[in-house]
């Protein structure tokens, strides 16, 4: 029997992602050499390499584990690499919400996936916008989630189907990012919050409402 397709998740590209984690290392490394001259000046050489030890190792850790972060999606599983590996099955789920997430100027839309086989939870970005422009998961992608998605019969995914669909109809016609359903879903969402839930009711009425 063939396996299902592998289909890639991932919003940001490798080197983008590898670009990132370096910043984060190199950021960790000046952090932890400055509050360990810090500490050094009272404590000495021991002092200073304790210090810059505990503050660097935790954020090297997080570079490390960001540089290896991948998600992907085979037929309705969709799994996440990144210290270890979760999987969820899209059929089960018992969690299917919109993030929106605010940091730096840019704000990202995910769909945060959770349940069997291990009652994990997964956060897929689908896109990113910044201003008028952004980045966005690619055709090909959206289109075999919206397929998984209403695959499952669970009214949640349903919804969640039918807006990348609507997402997609709008990139065919040329729609600018301004007028594409999920710019327009994460500009309604409130300012001054870094994570926020969109409602499954309020999710619902903009699909509905959607041409």
């Amino acid at each position: 029997m063939t396996e299902p397709e592998v289909v890639p998740l991932d919003l940001l590209d490798r080197a983008t992602i590898r670009k990132r984690s370096r910043n984060v290392a190199i950021a960790a490394l000046i952090v932890a050499a400055a509050m360990g001259g810090i500490v050094g000046l009272v404590g000495g050489p021991l002092g200073f390499a304790i210090t810059a030890g505990v503050v660097a190792l935790p954020l090297l850790a997080l570079a490390y584990v960001e540089s290896r972060k991948t998600c992907w999606m085979q037929g309705t599983m969709v799994s996440v690499r990144a210290a270890g590996t979760r999987r969820v099955e899209l059929k089960q789920a018992t969690r299917l919400d919109l993030f929106v997430t605010d940091m730096r100027g840019a704000r990202t839309v995910n769909l945060l996936v959770g349940g069997p086989p291990k009652n994990k939870a997964i956060s897929i970005s689908l896109a990113m916008y910044a201003g008028t422009g952004g980045r966005e998961l690619g055709v090909y992608p959206l289109r075999r989630l919206a397929d998984a998605l209403a695959s499952t019969g669970d009214t949640r995914a349903l919804v969640l189907s039918e807006l990348v669909v609507a997402q997609l109809k709008s990139e065919a016609r040329g729609d600018g990012a301004p007028d594409r359903p999920l710019y327009r879903l994460a500009s309604l969402a409130p300012q001054g919050r870094m994570a926020q839930r969109l409602h499954p009711d309020a999710v619902a009425r903009f699909v509905t409402a959607l041409d």
